[in-house]
């Protein structure tokens, strides 16, 4: 299937879905205090795209969002880089970040908050702790997908471990590097938005969601909010998506 037709597929289940959230909320199946029409929601969003405070609490996100994830990929990479290319190394070391992995970066807001106090610095580290996996992963199993060939070959003519990674190793891993940072985008934004979200004060586009959900007739400010987190989530992946395509054109003529 062309790019166009996976587009147009793409646009035809969002159709679908708010055609169907429409009319849930005109025929009363659901009711309009729990679930406004699809149109009211749309039409606040866009509304909400031309308030200048709103657009600076949805840019306080963002900046955590990204800072957390660059975080992630300067840590991540190199990590597992050299995790992979260290057999030894990486076996010491998988036990502890198996443990790791696992515990929600939620359940972390707590502690996190009692070391660096409520703020910028609290949410970019749980981005960062929660983006940091995939792209670590993601660098470990393109390391271990390498051809033996061509990395033997280059020893054999006298080449360094180092040389061999830059030459050989890290170009055959950056596909798969790549789709860990896109994965570790979209796993950075929900912490954002939901770590705004749990604490409820300070700003960014998740306090908004927050502050909507105690207001009275709210829910169409909380659904609303939730429009622009998810079209931030489509706006990044796509851009990421390209990025990989163009860069590694390649891979989709194998």
């Amino acid at each position: 299937m062309t790019r166009a037709g996976r587009g147009l597929r793409g646009l035809a289940g969002l159709v679908v879905v708010v055609a169907i959230s429409q009319l849930l909320a005109v025929t009363g199946a659901v009711p309009r205090e729990f679930l406004p029409t699809a149109f009211d929601v749309l039409t606040r969003a866009v509304r909400l795209g031309g308030d200048p405070e709103f657009l600076r609490e949805v840019a306080v996100t963002v900046r955590a969002w990204a800072t957390g994830v660059a975080l992630a990929v300067a840590v991540g990479v190199p990590v597992g880089l050299l995790l992979g290319s260290i057999p030894a190394v990486g076996t010491a070391v998988r036990p502890v970040l198996e443990f790791l992995r696992p515990i929600p970066s939620v359940a972390l807001i707590p502690l996190v908050s009692l070391i660096l106090g409520a703020g910028l610095a609290t949410e970019v580290t749980l981005v960062m702790y929660a983006s940091v996996w995939p792209v670590l992963f993601n660098a470990v199993y393109g390391l271990q997908g390498v051809d033996p060939v061509p990395r033997e070959t280059l020893r054999v003519f006298g080449f360094g471990r180092l040389a061999v990674l830059w030459r050989v190793s890290l170009p055959a891993a950056a596909p798969f590097i790549a789709t860990g940072i896109r994965l570790a985008a979209a796993i950075g934004l929900i912490l954002a938005v939901g770590t705004e979200i749990l604490a409820g004060f300070g700003d960014g586009l998740g306090v908004v969601i927050a502050q909507a959900q105690q207001a009275p007739d709210g829910t169409t400010d909380v659904l609303a909010g939730m429009v622009w987190a998810g079209a931030l989530g489509l706006v990044i992946n796509a851009v990421l998506a390209g990025s990989e395509r163009r860069l590694f054109h390649w891979r989709d003529r194998t």
